[in-house]
């Protein structure tokens, strides 16, 4: 995200647009030191959706079959970042047809015709990268056909780009945003012939912003393991396109991406899609397993927390837990008040979800999937962990705030799984409460067992929960334990009321059962996901009760039907793109 100071904002865009006017001197390279090869994945049914003039981008739908891609309306500053970043080129390219590479090249030569001469939003750092590596990476697929004045276009276009990246990088954001700038200055100063002199520069500046944005055991400041991956794919490009050359890759990229590599693997569930946490999805289709296979890095299990989440995995049963304190400061800008909660994928099926970001649905929805029941955890009278504070009026920036300091886990092997413990200090400035958390996953992977407690760990929280009582007119402290369901899973409550039956698609049967405390329904909620037109409807279970005494204690556990078989044989995964 960019700096919320609005006079920053304001000189940073002046800066941009001065250079990209300047860039206009640059003359065109004379073409590539080798023929690249795309690096990218796409997904083939984003590129026909594209093809028959369905743009979506950032949440929106433009039919535009009979409209030019750089004439339609932006209904949204996200929907012109995403076509101006040109991450919908990887998606033409997997199609890789005549007509998509005749949209692909209507396209580029439209947005150098339109944008080439230095306007537009398309002048900023982050994007200009982004774009320019999609240029680089499909140029084959790009130029097939094109004529000698087309390809100067290209090439001058390219070489303008690169010389502003030059002079701009440092104005990007720090993290995602600012190595995107460097990968594609890297790599344009790689490939393109004349600009070798600018590798270099950029290669140590890479370096050193993996020595301060990737910490000891491979995490980000943000914490968000979509990002995590964006960050890692794109070191991971920048190595492979110094090992074609037959340059190594600068100690420090190469150090960040051992680190980082064994942290993505423990944030990945068993269907290869990563756990969605603090603005983060599953991940584009194929990147993770791509990435992790082109990086070289070994597999080795990692010990402890991954940037601050447990993995528990047993049986091709996976369940990821947020336990560590949210990010602070500007790194919080995405982060969501997640504390404890958790999601649990067996096989290729998703089952516990947290909501997601709602960031593409606009500023309503992504305040909602922020806050902590939007989250597979407890929530207390309604409140969230943690809360949303404007950072400075006029900005849309809300920085994640009051929110858990003390996070204590501890992990053990017992007779017939691994349990996991973990707690946090969220509501004990408010409630005097501590909100404590087990998870003990059976070794066959056909159980989780869960426990939450609610206690008063200190004398001082004792009085401060006595004071909540009393303003409550001594009825408790109302909770809510929400498990949020992927949308593909068919939930019924059964027994009278004392358990839920959850079919996954797959043919597996999961029961949730429950020790009685709470209150058991079954209710509405939402799966907010990138590519989509609207959320998902689907439904959540929640175990309510009130906590009248200094500790409260809910047993529940999700338990694969004895009926269900041991191996499942699930091939069939199809997901419509569009709803």
């Amino acid at each position: 995200m960019s700096n919320p100071d609005t006079m920053t904002n304001r000189w940073t865009r002046f800066q941009n647009r001065l250079y990209a006017r300047l860039s206009q001197r640059r003359k065109a390279v004379t073409g590539f030191v080798s023929e690249p090869e795309p690096r990218t994945v796409g997904s083939f049914a984003r590129g026909r959706q594209l093809v028959a003039g369905n743009l979506l981008f950032a949440g929106y739908l433009v039919e535009a079959q009979d409209t030019e891609l750089w004439d339609v309306a932006a209904p949204s500053v996200g929907f012109d970042n995403e076509r101006h970043g040109f991450a919908w080129l990887d998606d033409l390219a997997a199609v890789g047809d005549v007509r998509a590479r005749e949209k692909a090249q209507r396209w580029v030569w439209g947005w150098i015709d339109a944008h080439g001469r230095g306007q537009g939003a398309g002048w900023a750092p982050d994007l200009t990268g982004r774009r320019v590596m999609r240029w680089i990476n499909h140029a084959v697929f790009l130029l097939r056909g094109a004529d000698e004045n087309q390809r100067q276009a290209f090439f001058r276009a390219l070489a303008q780009q690169t010389w502003f990246l030059s002079k701009r990088w440092h104005a990007a954001t720090p993290g995602l945003p600012r190595f995107e700038a460097l990968a594609g200055l890297v790599q344009a100063g790689l490939a393109l012939e004349g600009l070798e002199q600018m590798a270099d520069p950029a290669l140590r500046a890479l370096a050193k912003e993996c020595e301060r944005q990737i910490d000891a055991q491979g995490g980000i400041p943000t914490r968000n393991p979509e990002e995590l991956l964006e960050v890692f794919t794109l070191l991971s490009w920048t190595s492979s396109a110094l090992g074609d050359l037959g340059r190594g890759t600068p100690g420090a990229q190469a150090d960040a991406i051992k680190r980082m590599a064994p942290t993505l693997r423990s944030l990945r569930h068993s269907d290869g899609a990563l756990a969605r946490f603090h603005g983060g999805g599953r991940g584009v289709e194929g990147r993770l397993d791509q990435a992790l296979v082109q990086s070289g890095v070994r597999p080795h299990h990692a010990k402890g927390l991954a940037m601050g989440y447990a993995r528990l995995y047993a049986a091709r049963t996976s369940v990821i837990v947020d336990t560590s304190a949210p990010p602070k400061g500007a790194a919080s800008y995405n982060a969501h008040a997640s504390t404890l909660a958790f999601e649990l994928t067996s096989g290729r099926r998703p089952l516990i979800v947290n909501c997601g970001s709602g960031e593409s649905f606009g500023m309503e929805w992504r305040r909602a999937g922020r806050a902590t029941p939007s989250h597979s955890t407890l929530c207390l009278d309604g409140y969230s962990s943690g809360r949303l504070a404007t950072v400075a009026a006029g900005t849309d920036f809300e920085a994640l705030v009051d929110a858990p300091q003390d996070v204590p886990t501890d992990e053990e092997d017992v007779h017939e799984g691994t349990r996991f413990m973990a707690g946090h200090d969220g509501y004990a400035k408010t409630f005097g409460l501590t909100h404590a958390r087990t998870f003990e996953l059976r070794f066959d992977g056909r159980e989780l067992a869960g426990e939450d407690i609610l206690l008063t760990a200190t004398d001082k929280a004792k009085r401060q929960f006595d004071k909540a009582m009393d303003a409550s007119g001594l009825n408790g402290i109302g909770f809510d334990i929400r498990f949020h369901l992927h949308p593909d899973v068919d939930a019924a409550i059964d027994l009278g009321g004392a358990a839920v039956s959850m079919a996954l698609k797959s043919g597996e049967i999961w029961v949730f059962r429950h020790d009685g405390v709470g209150k058991l329904t079954v209710e509405p909620s939402v799966y907010l996901e990138k590519g989509r037109l609207k959320p998902r409807a689907t439904k959540q279970i929640v175990l309510s009760g009130r906590a009248m005494e200094y500790a409260t204690r809910i047993r529940w556990t999700l338990r694969k039907a004895q009926d269900t078989a041991y191996a499942v044989r699930d091939l069939h995964r199809d997901e419509p793109e569009f709803d």
